[in-house]
């Protein structure tokens, strides 16, 4: 006959404890006491007649036996609630919350909605215009689409695509102050979508980083600093996925051939009860669908330039590097 297990909420405390390495973040995640969570350990360690933390350090540290419970605890709680997530949201039917980068939202997920909505008519979705990574944790938000380095804590992330950037300029702008070589740059404005980091990355590939100070405006996301270029207020550094709509339609021109691939790139995250439900799924499956759709249908990029840019006024459309591999 099989052994009785332990009783569940010592093991949840054990589990929020191992995980937070703190018994005063265990109360706080679980709405309890601190002394109720070392309680609940006690009792945990008493059944099991072995310690599972060793005592006396400021951060909480497994013994061996407690490193060993630890992982079989979290699959159990995960799957509980995986399977939870699937008695509340059987279909693929109701609301989902998404938030998502500014300028992936306004210029390539908003445009391509039609096509979630036809295949899935019953679901209803509240988008977000936000890169904040708190809200993968947040009850208000079901999906997370972000910019960043990856590897958030505690949730289920996947790489969605990597991409390239390049200047982009109106051809208003073009026309009437032309680009026929990267010294021409310090004749326009520098539209930033960040602190700058992404324009000192380009004008060291291109062998300007030294060039003169240039007008320059600093704008709250490459969303505004692509509209901006857009009309004709400056040279922006545009994308390979939120620009290439922008590009195709002539509205954009990029005056140099050369591309530096982006610091971060781009992830889909959601906590793990919510990657579970069917209707969370088959979002990330679409998004991910067209992603990888669109990559296959594009041409060939030219090869990246190293040094120097080769100045170009042709208009080409921007290529769409989609890697998809999944992290835990």
């Amino acid at each position: 006959m099989a052994s009785r297990l332990p009783p569940l909420n010592p093991l949840r405390a054990f589990e929020a404890a191992a995980r937070r390495g703190s018994i005063s973040a265990a109360a706080r995640e679980l709405s309890v006491t601190h002394g109720a969570i070392s309680h609940q350990i006690r009792s945990l360690e008493e059944t099991l007649k072995t310690a599972l933390f060793e005592r006396g350090g400021k951060r909480l540290k497994l013994t061996p036996q407690g490193a060993l419970l630890l992982p079989a605890v979290t699959q159990a709680f995960d799957g509980i609630a995986a399977a939870t997530a699937l008695m509340n949201r059987p279909s693929t039917s109701g609301s989902l919350r998404i938030s998502c980068v500014p300028a992936l939202l306004s210029l390539w997920l908003v445009p391509r909605l039609g096509s979630f909505t036809d295949r899935y008519p019953e679901i209803s979705l509240t988008l977000t215009s936000s890169n904040d990574s708190s809200l993968i944790y947040s009850p208000d938000i079901d999906i997370a689409i972000l910019y960043g380095p990856g590897g958030w804590k505690d949730c289920w992330t996947r790489l969605w695509s990597t991409f390239d950037l390049f200047p982009v300029v109106s051809p208003t702008l073009l026309n009437t102050r032309p680009l026929r070589s990267t010294r021409d740059l310090r004749d326009h404005v520098l539209l930033h979508g960040d602190d700058g980091r992404e324009w000192r990355s380009w004008l060291a590939a291109a062998d300007e980083l030294d060039m003169p100070k240039a007008r320059e405006h600093f704008m709250g996301d490459a969303r505004l600093s692509t509209e901006a270029a857009r009309f004709g207020q400056g040279v922006a550094l545009g994308d390979s996925i939120t620009a290439s709509s922008l590009i195709a339609a002539g509205e954009l021109v990029i005056p140099f051939d050369l591309a530096v691939p982006a610091p971060d790139a781009f992830y889909v995250a959601a906590r793990n009860d919510v990657r579970a439900a069917p209707i969370a799924k088959v979002f990330i499956d679409w998004i991910f669908d067209m992603i990888e759709t669109e990559r296959t249908a594009q041409p060939r990029p030219a090869s990246r330039t190293s040094g120097r840019s080769l100045p170009s006024t042709r208009k080409r459309n921007a290529n769409t590097t989609a890697v998809l591999s999944e992290e835990s």
